[in-house]
């Protein structure tokens, strides 16, 4: 009895030809047909085709209604705005500077909204422009504005004219690398009437009426933003005629991230002859932002409720304000070795590099505070490093490899450059001890084993010429195995060398008697003479190292080269390091020490193994 049923089970091409060929020579009408030799198998194929390509078009279908799965930008753009979230667009750099107008004249001077500057970074020219007029009056004569922020890019101004009747028109910002946080929208009653109104950016529905002069942004199919107004319940109606005025800054992003010298481009009140000093550097210029960071942060931007309470919700506001942060860390003031109460702390990593500069810092804490709960209040901190100082010593088989040891060294140091940036350098970024003998290992094929040991190391900038406590977290705990471990040796503490007031002629280091005293001390040829024993306190259980009443007169050369800071090295009890709060974690690929050895070993006979060399793994 011929079969009336066809599996749909598969969906792939081949599965489903099968299916289709198994079906047919299933009927008493084709038992007998030669499906392979015969153009029914192209009429087979075209159906095969058509059946895969609808699968797979309902399962492309499927992935994008879910903001997990979703791959195109504009439907994941879509499910985020169903979350409340915008995603940020191109963020122009932002200098501060003071400008100071030499032989002017006047009761007052204006700077013109639109003014520009010049600066050169890295052999480029780039131009940065004021968003705002500013008007001074002299003071004792002298003519200066302060602190002064300008923007990389062109100041653009774009008009459209309402037309109330058609119900799809749309306020598009046209350029792709505008910085909708430089914006400015203003409506004007009409081309005969220039009577204008500012609107500003709505921050939630609740407090807005039918009068609130409210614009509303969003991201459109293209990645251009768009932005629309109220229906006259919520946030003002335009009126027909009505004429829209976008004003913003068009970037370069972050090219122009670093610049720190600028000339004046023109005048200013047709004054030219003007003294630039640069407050804070450029820096903020990034990226619109990525559909993997719309996925990630739309759902926590949603949970937040437009609020900070939790230290997430702290985060990922920061991620929301300054979308150049690469990793950000929030924690409340009590938790410190210090508390401080009523205060949320925020490291931020820029993905520059660079440390956030003053002007930035204050802006991200002005932005913050309209998320604030009670009286709780944000403070922005830099981020600490803690340098991860690796010794290894690896075997490799010469005989399988035509890599010279010197070759292998390079790329083994290659694999640790990636491993920090992939997985350290940032807050939540995890030094796990097997995963890196493993990455050394993987380096390549003819790498037999290795033994590596490590050592942490973080620095403190002394106070020139004056008495002073320092603190130094390390916050791991510290390897001490015993009361008094290896006290004549100098314990596990190391420092670089600086000098004391009082003594010009000795220079001074620090180390531990392992019982929880930081010495200080010189050395006589290769003799150390303590001068102080208990200069400080160490704790091995927390890692926290405490140096009293130093008073440093100068400070030593480290690798040959000026400092202005004083290393401490000390080694951690597990060879797993966690960093906390405000610490980022790096391995110092230029100070650790990389050995490759081919491996002398020979197998196969009596005398294998026989005067084998092998490292400590202490």
């Amino acid at each position: 009895m011929a079969s009336n049923k066809l599996s749909v089970s598969e969906l792939d091409f081949d599965n489903i030809k099968t299916n289709l060929k198994t079906f047919l020579q299933s009927q008493s009408e084709f038992q007998d047909y030669d499906f392979e030799g015969s153009g029914f198998a192209i009429l087979l194929d075209l159906l095969a085709y058509n059946t895969h390509y609808l699968g797979f078009n309902a399962n492309m279908l499927a992935n994008e209604m879910y903001l997990d799965s979703a791959d195109i930008r504009k439907n994941i753009v879509s499910i985020a705005k169903m979350l409340g979230y915008t995603p940020t667009s191109a963020k122009a750099p932002s200098a501060s500077i003071n400008i100071l107008v030499n032989n002017a004249s006047g009761s007052s001077i204006t700077m013109a909204k639109g003014t520009t500057f010049t600066t050169t970074v890295n052999d480029v020219s780039y131009q940065f422009v004021t968003n705002a007029s500013h008007t001074i009056s002299p003071t004792d004569g002298v003519y200066q504005f302060s602190s002064v922020p300008i923007f990389e890019g062109t100041l653009v101004n774009f008009k459209y004219t309402v037309n109330t009747s058609d119900p799809d028109q749309k306020f598009i910002i046209p350029s792709v690398n505008a910085d909708t946080t430089t914006l400015k929208v203003q409506v004007q009653n009409s081309s005969t009437d220039t009577t204008t109104a500012t609107y500003t950016l709505a921050s939630g529905l609740t407090s807005l009426d039918s009068t609130s002069k409210a614009y509303f942004l969003q991201e459109g199919d293209d990645g251009k933003f768009e932005v629309y107004f109220g229906d006259g319940v919520v946030g003002k109606s335009l009126d027909n005629s009505n004429i829209v005025i976008l004003e913003y800054v068009v970037t370069n992003k972050l090219e122009a991230n670093g610049a720190s010298s600028f000339a004046l481009s023109g005048s200013i009140d047709t004054f030219s002859d003007v003294t630039i000093t640069t407050v804070s550097n450029a820096q903020g210029g990034s990226e619109p932002q990525t559909k993997e960071s719309v996925r990630y942060n739309a759902p926590l931007q949603y949970s937040a409720q437009d609020r900070a309470v939790t230290t997430s919700d702290y985060e990922t506001k920061v991620l929301q304000i300054y979308p150049n942060a690469q990793s950000v860390s929030a924690w409340g003031g009590e938790d410190d070795e210090t508390p401080v109460y009523g205060v949320v702390k925020i490291a931020i990593k820029a993905a520059s590099g660079s440390t956030l500069t003053n002007t930035t810092k204050t802006d991200i804490v002005t932005q913050l505070r309209k998320f604030n709960v009670a009286s709780v209040r944000p403070e922005i901190v830099d981020p600490e490093t803690t340098s991860i100082l690796l010794t290894s010593t690896v075997k490799y088989d010469e005989k399988s490899t035509t890599k010279t040891s010197d070759t292998l060294k390079s790329e083994i140091l290659t694999s640790l450059t990636n491993y920090n940036t992939n997985t350290l350098t940032q807050f939540d970024g995890i030094f796990r001890y097997s995963k890196v003998l493993e990455l050394i290992d993987d380096t390549d094929t003819s790498i037999l084993s290795n033994i590596t040991t490590l050592k942490i190391r973080k620095n403190f900038t002394p106070t020139i010429g004056s008495s002073t406590r320092y603190d130094v977290y390390f916050r791991n705990a510290l390897y001490n195995p015993h009361s008094g471990h290896n006290s004549s040796g100098g314990g596990i503490l190391e420092s670089t060398g600086f000098k004391v007031e009082g003594d010009t002629t000795n220079v001074y280091f620090l180390d531990d008697d392992g019982q929880g005293n930081v010495r200080r001390f010189y050395f006589v040829g290769a003799v150390r003479t303590y001068v102080n024993n208990t200069q400080g306190t160490i704790n091995y259980d927390t890692g926290q190292i405490t140096i009293n009443s130093l008073n440093v007169s100068s400070i030593e050369n480290i690798r040959g080269s000026a400092s202005t800071v004083i290393e401490l090295t000390v080694a951690p009890s597990s060879n797993d390091v966690v960093p906390v709060r405000d610490q980022i974690l790096e391995i110092d690929t230029a100070n650790s020490s990389i050995t490759v050895q081919a491996d002398t070993f020979v197998g196969g006979s009596a005398d294998a193994g026989v005067g084998y060399t092998t490292t400590s793994s202490y």
